[in-house]
């Protein structure tokens, strides 16, 4: 850690556009592996509390920042009131699928969602990932670059060593992009007990690249959406090179999971193909693994006229695996 921060201070001082180019300069899709991932030391840090928020109806909420790759990442916790049970509270890694960087905000989106949990008793920490909202670096995208990834296998180190969490207690959260951040955190970490994916991007990088019709939000820059394209010209597409990216999908790896899976997705997901669902449970169910299946008819993306059900799906399975 000490050599990241010395690395990252003069980076800092660059200005944005020269700290844009660095950040684009050191991404090798390479660093997506899973092996590659699990070679990395996560410690995370304390929850440094930054703004205490207006409480909820049975627990506290804070801004809070946690330290990932010497950056300051902001996330959203909230910690139920009362007596904990015996070793520490459960909790919830909880990872929010994509949002403009630029627009996102720590306090906005996903509150409901966030919030049926807190009340259900247990610790969440949504986290601002790199470059969204005030936390430090460059916003590269969760697909082609490590550094959302880093973000929530940081999040999940300083969850563990808070001292009102159960270590052994812990899953995550994941909707869209953030369903792809939790099973690859899953597969990298087995002291992940429990996953529930809304929407999620969770096919291998053949389907994601190949079978996802998905146009590319504007918001995205171009450099970003460059990542891609740099990688198949190094590395050959997933066809000619499957060794290559079989170790980047998390898909291949559904053996070392430490705990079962839930999984939701609307028949009328207009932005992830109910083939990634429908995929991964299959593929869960061939490697021995528990997973729950739940396609909602004519459901949306965001699961809007089921979400009272999604939700109490979701408390109940987290209730009876962590």
């Amino acid at each position: 850690m000490k050599a990241a921060l010395v690395l990252l201070v003069p980076f800092l001082l660059l200005p944005a556009s020269a700290q844009s180019a660095a950040a684009l300069a050191r991404v090798d899709a390479a660093q997506m592996s899973i092996p590659a991932a699990r070679e990395r030391s996560y410690p995370g840090s304390a929850l440094t509390v930054v703004r205490t928020l207006s409480a909820g109806s049975n627990y506290t909420r804070q801004v809070v920042s946690y330290q990932s790759d010497g950056l300051k990442i902001y996330a959203l916790l909230t910690v139920p009131r009362g007596t904990p049970p015996k070793g520490g509270w459960p909790a919830i890694v909880f990872n929010h699928g994509y949002i403009p960087p630029t627009q996102y905000r720590t306090t906005e989106r996903y509150v409901a969602y966030q919030d049926a949990f807190a009340r259900a008793g247990f610790v969440t920490l949504k986290s601002d990932y790199r470059g969204h909202g005030s936390s430090q670096g460059e916003a590269l995208g969760g697909y082609y670059a490590p550094g959302y990834t880093a973000d929530v296998m940081n999040a999940l180190g300083s969850v563990k060593k808070d001292p009102r969490v159960n270590p052994a207690r812990i899953g995550m959260w994941g909707h869209s992009m953030g369903g792809f951040l939790s099973l690859r955190a899953m597969v990298i970490d087995r002291s992940v007990k429990a996953g529930v994916i809304w929407g999620g991007v969770v096919g291998d990088y053949d389907e994601m690249m190949n079978g996802w019709p998905h146009r590319a939000p504007a918001s995205i820059p171009q450099r970003v959406l460059n990542l891609r394209r740099v990688a198949v010209e190094k590395y050959g597409t997933p066809k000619a090179n499957p060794a290559f990216w079989n170790t980047l999908s998390a898909t291949s790896y559904l053996k070392d999971l430490g705990g079962p899976i839930q999984l939701h997705i609307g028949s009328a997901d207009e932005e992830v193909p109910v083939a990634f669902h429908t995929s991964l449970t299959a593929r869960l169910k061939a490697a021995g693994k528990g997973v729950q299946s739940y396609v909602y008819p004519g459901g949306n993306h965001n699961l809007s006229q089921y979400l009272n059900t999604a939700l109490s799906r979701s408390v109940a399975f987290f209730k009876a695996n962590l």
